[in-house]
């Protein structure tokens, strides 16, 4: 039997070799592991993809979306429990990085069609309190940007991204992590730009705000043992720049191989049973970071799949507000997200499958059910 495994980190870091581990290696031999040339070295090129003029290394893309909000927070004088809209179908990190921040999550349901956050609709979640909107640029699809955009400087709102899915994701000319205030990215080892382990960044066009980022992220430093500000230590080390500047040059042509399976999912896959992603508008160049498909028979077709030697993954099972860290939540009606949460399941899409495996989830899946 063909087996297709959702991902094979091992195939891909063998991938980069033998440039990763010289890498790497070059890295340990340097005895220089934290804020040193590799990391302002991977800054910079990740600031210029991206199209920014700043980009400052943590420790993950938690930590990013925490580092981003609180320092907002601190330029703009926000008070404690000031709002931030996020959209309810996220990945928890969006909610705790909020939180981390010493703001309060407003969560707003997804379009059902894109699982994305849109602007319609958005002006009656908001409040005397709402300081900002966190766009979330879920399975590797950016949000219609512009409209968004537009609907903070209407109201006066802070914007941030959460592109820890997006990692070249384009909405117009502009590319994830361009378009807010701050973009938060997470190089989690599964994503489309993964590290060796746990690493994130935050984009941002403003240096005042990428200075206070990088201080805050350095126990409140921007000076050795002069603490301006009560931070935390996350800060992005020297081995995981290392590899991510290895990896960056190969980004774009990862990400193409990644449209063109998906290309042939949407072509080729044909299951009643079975609803496929709404395709990218003319606007949007996806990445697709998961191509996250939909069943009301959702667990019956994930069996048939592991019976076909096909492995997929769900994401998300739980929603935020039904998960049991935030009973202040479990009052709220949102049945977009639940059925969302409960339809979804994410196909291999690594852009290391050969044709012959991607062929083979189209046939497991179109089996599904015959």
């Amino acid at each position: 039997m063909t087996h297709v495994p959702f991902l094979d980190l091992g195939r891909t870091a063998a991938s980069f070799e033998p440039l990763l581990s010289a890498a790497v290696a070059e890295a340990v031999r340097s005895g220089w592991y934290l804020q040193g040339e590799r990391v302002a070295r991977f800054e910079g090129e990740w600031a210029a993809y991206c199209g920014v003029a700043q980009a400052v290394g943590c420790a993950s893309g938690l930590d990013a979306l925490r580092l981003a909000f609180e320092a907002l927070r601190i330029r703009h004088g926000w008070a404690v429990g000031d709002e931030v809209i996020v959209p309810a179908n996220t990945f928890v990190a969006t909610m705790l990085g909020v939180r981390a921040a010493g703001l309060r999550p407003v969560l707003v349901e997804p379009c059902d069609s894109d699982a994305l956050l849109h602007a319609e609709g958005l002006e009656r979640h908001l409040t005397e309190r709402t300081r900002a909107v966190c766009a979330v640029h879920l399975y590797g699809r950016m949000c219609n940007m512009a409209a968004l955009a537009a609907f903070c400087d209407q109201h006066r709102l802070r914007l941030v991204e959460d592109a820890a899915q997006a990692h070249g994701a384009r909405f117009g000319a502009k590319r994830a992590g361009a378009w807010g205030d701050a973009g938060c990215f997470s190089f989690y080892p599964g994503k489309n730009l993964g590290a060796l382990g746990d690493a994130g960044a935050v984009t941002t066009n403003n240096a005042e705000l990428a200075t206070l980022v990088r201080s805050l992220g350095n126990y409140g430093s921007a000076a050795k043992y002069h603490f301006q500000y009560a931070g935390i230590n996350s800060r992005l080390d020297e081995l995981q720049a290392a590899a991510l500047s290895v990896k960056l040059p190969r980004l774009d042509a990862d990400n193409a191989r990644r449209r063109a399976i998906a290309a042939r999912y949407a072509r080729e896959i044909d299951n009643p049973r079975v609803a496929l992603p709404t395709p990218p508008s003319h606007d949007e160049e996806s990445v697709w970071y998961v191509y996250a498909v939909r069943s009301a028979q959702r667990d019956a077709l994930q069996v048939h799949l592991a019976a076909q030697g096909v492995q997929t993954i769900i994401h998300y099972p739980i929603p935020p507000h039904r998960q049991p860290a935030f009973p202040e939540w479990h009052a709220l009606a949102l049945p977009t997200t639940e059925r969302i949460h409960a339809e979804v399941l994410s196909l291999p899409i690594d852009p290391l499958l050969t044709d012959a495996q991607v062929a083979h989830v189209v046939e497991a899946v179109n089996s599904f059910g015959a």
